[in-house]
């Protein structure tokens, strides 16, 4: 891509630069923001780094580069994390200046920064982009800051500081000071009071005077002076460096080139005035145009919820007669009745913790992607947009229309969204309306990640093993952002495969997840962690396909508690044979629990995964009919509305296991394979059938007017790698 690079004139912002190149993309041009009197070194901005603006105008000419310059004329106005178009605030000087760019070179279509840590400007530099259709880069994005710092020193960055607010950091010893002098004494202080080493916290700022970027000329500082801010011995005193006077020393290279006339050094340097703020918007469908898509499709489409205060919604089209006209059509149609649903019991998408984007034919990713941004959007998620997972299933091969999508809704505003859109080399961006993670009452809902290598956003190579190993890596990093381990707070993992790895590679995933697994239960072991006894449950899924032709992608669930030090033990309990009735002539055997994974955190999390494969569907069929014990094929009618009535009676022995009640579901898959030639509302219908006979017969249970289970049709799907299962439960319990 070409970029255009911020630049303050700090070492950040010259390293993300030299990032950007590393990574193939291509620097065109360059945007500074500056005081509006330049007698002024320093601005009291959390968003701008302004001392040494004096020498920033000389970029241009050292890099070779245009400048674009504005004076910042607004102030912070919005306080909040997250940023919405405010007038009169400092980030919509930004916004001016990169679009004026944009049109002065309409080639660019990224920027980099040299953000590192702070999600102030972060989030502030990703809305700009957003508004105007731009990618912000942000290579040095949580990288370790010691690391980095001697990265940047040895890969040739030469800056001084011309800040100083630290303790250990004395203003007439240390401005003025190469950042190769003071690398030993700023690791020092990390360790003495815990400063950050690249100066994110405000510690320190410094002036680039050369890099490898600087191809023309470096900046020699003649003479500058000590302002000193505060001398509070205490706290830290606070002092800037201003210059006074610098040249150019040009390189050999372009002595041949360069004049040295002040009218070549400004030749390449153009003031962006003007206040006028265009204004970019999101392309929505017309309400007549919805309506009418929603009209033609409201017969076929149907509901189904669970009633906590974290609840399920999902929507699909039955189309059994295949009449679908497409699928904008039949998303946009499942969008508004979910969207109604929202309405009708007073919520909307701000509510909405994750989402399963599930479509026909991953060709069509695009214009789902078109379609879902007409109804979610950041402005209507202003806490952060959902999560989310998307999918393609053999929808219409059991009789669905070519969307389907389930929610998950709280009835607070309280989640925490992690929506990181820049590119960087942490994890991958999520360039639109989805997010990374959400953290709501201590469960952490993952968006799917594939294998993809974030600074290139490229799905890496080497087969599904390695697509598998980035995509875990992906999710280490995501849960460290929450301050939670990925081996020690797993809940479940939802191992998504594409139809194209093979058995055998599949078996290597299974192997794998099983070593990764293993290192957490061994880390769990020697520090004693609360999960001590608890293993993460995991579910293989096999699809058609997934997003950008990947192999593999890996959806997990964690437990971040709230007080982790309140917690120290999780307590142990064998099944309470006593406590679980007999339903439908089904009895209490130890068999039960081999085709059953179980996560009980009591008073907490109940979550599971029952398996059933032929062989258990023989074992559930025998129990009362002895005519079945040496059938071979249980996809019959007959036979599913037996194993319907046992994995019923199975998820209530685990809910009563662990002391949980229908009441607390959270939500409720049953995912059956196109292997069944079973169609979707029939097998809907044996559901739906055996939960009224259960209602009826255990008053614990209540059956509304939508069911409370959702029905995932895919080719393959369990809690082994051969994915071989019939049906497949997973349900998620929760008193959080």
């Amino acid at each position: 891509m070409k970029v255009v690079g911020l630049v303050s004139g700090g070492k950040d912002s010259c390293y993300a630069m030299m990032k950007c190149i590393e990574y193939g993309h291509e620097i065109v041009a360059l945007a500074n923001l500056m005081p509006m009197d330049d007698s002024i070194d320093e601005l009291d901005s959390y968003m701008y780094q302004t001392v040494g603006h004096q020498i920033v105008v000389s970029y241009a000419e050292c890099m070779g580069f245009p400048l674009f310059r504005r004076r910042i004329r607004g102030s912070a106005r919005h306080h909040h994390l997250s940023y919405t178009m405010t007038a009169g605030d400092e980030v919509e000087d930004m916004f001016i200046l990169l679009n004026e760019v944009k049109q002065k070179i309409p080639s660019i279509t990224a920027v980099s920064t040299g953000a590192i840590a702070s999600e102030y400007q972060r989030l502030r530099v990703e809305s700009i982009c957003s508004r105007l259709g731009l990618v912000s880069l942000a290579y040095l994005w949580k990288q370790d800051q010691s690391s980095l710092l001697h990265e940047m020193i040895t890969n040739g960055i030469v800056a001084i500081t011309v800040k100083v607010a630290a303790m250990g950091l004395n203003p007439g010893k240390h401005l003025g000071k190469e950042l190769a002098v003071l690398q030993p004494q700023l690791l020092q202080l990390n360790e003495l009071y815990g400063i950050n080493v690249c100066g994110e916290g405000g510690e320190y700022e410094t002036l680039t005077l050369d890099c490898p970027l600087f191809i023309n000329a470096r900046i020699v500082l003649d003479d500058y002076q000590v302002v000193l801010h505060s001398m509070d011995s205490i706290v830290a005193p606070v002092g800037i460096l201003h210059p006074s006077a610098f040249h150019l020393e040009y390189k050999m290279s372009s002595c041949n080139t360069m004049t040295g006339s002040d009218s070549v050094k400004m030749a390449n340097v153009y003031e962006v005035e003007g206040d006028s703020i265009p204004t970019y918007g999101v392309k929505s469908h017309s309400l007549d145009l919805v309506s009418d898509l929603y009209a033609a499709a409201d017969q076929k489409i149907h509901l189904s919820s669970t009633k906590k205060d974290t609840f399920s919604i999902g929507c699909w089209i039955q189309d059994t007669s295949g009449t679908s006209e497409g699928l904008q059509k039949d998303l946009t149609a499942v969008l508004k009745k979910v969207e109604l649903q929202l309405h009708k019991g007073g919520f909307d998408w701000v509510n909405v913790l994750y989402i399963h984007l599930y479509i026909a034919n991953m060709n069509d990713f695009a214009l789902a992607n078109e379609t879902y941004v007409s109804f979610i959007t950041e402005r209507k998620c202003n806490l952060g947009v959902p999560s989310r997972s998307t999918i393609e299933l053999p929808l219409m091969q059991v009789g669905l229309g070519k969307a389907y999508v389930e929610i998950l809704v709280a009835n607070d505003q309280t989640k925490k969204v992690l929506h990181v859109q820049s590119i960087s080399c942490w994890a991958p961006s999520c360039i639109g309306p989805y997010s990374q993670a959400t953290l709501h009452k201590e469960i952490l809902h993952m968006a799917g990640q594939l294998g993809l290598d974030p600074p290139t956003m490229m799905l890496c190579r080497g087969g599904p093993i390695a697509e598998l190993k980035q995509a875990l890596e992906n999710c280490r990093a995501v849960a460290s952002s929450f301050n939670c381990s990925l081996y020690s707070s797993a809940i479940s993992f939802v191992i998504y495969c594409s139809a194209s790895v093979t058995s055998s590679q599949r078996n290597e995933i299974w192997c794998k997840m099983e070593s990764f697994l293993g290192q957490k239960t061994s880390s769990n072991l020697q520090n004693g962690s609360v999960t001590d006894v608890l293993h993460p449950l995991s579910l293989f899924v096999l699809a058609p396909d997934l997003p950008r032709r990947a192999l593999v992608e890996v959806k997990p669930v964690l437990y971040v508690p709230a007080d982790k030090e309140t917690v120290t033990e999780v307590e142990v309990r064998s099944p309470i044979c006593a406590k679980i009735p007999n339903y439908w002539g089904f009895e209490y055997s130890k068999w039960h629990y081999s085709c059953c994974q179980k996560y009980i955190l009591h008073g907490k999390i109940c979550s599971t995964i029952i398996s059933v494969t032929n062989e258990f569907a023989a074992k559930i069929c025998s129990e009362t009919d002895q005519n079945h014990a040496d059938c071979q094929y249980f996809g019959a009618e007959k036979h599913m509305k037996r194993i319907a009535r046992f994995c019923i009676y199975l998820l209530n022995e685990v809910l009563l296991e662990g002391n949980f009640s229908w009441g607390d579901l959270t939500n409720l898959r049953f995912y059956f394979t196109t292997k069944l030639c079973l169609a979707a509302d029939v097998l809907s219908l044996i559901l739906l059938e055996a939960f009224n006979e259960f209602s009826k017969i255990d008053d614990r249970v209540t059956i509304g007017e939508e069911p409370i289970f959702n029905l995932i049709p895919v080719l393959g799907s369990g809690g082994c790698a051969l994915a071989n299962d019939l049906i497949t439960c997973e349900l998620f319990a929760s008193k959080l």
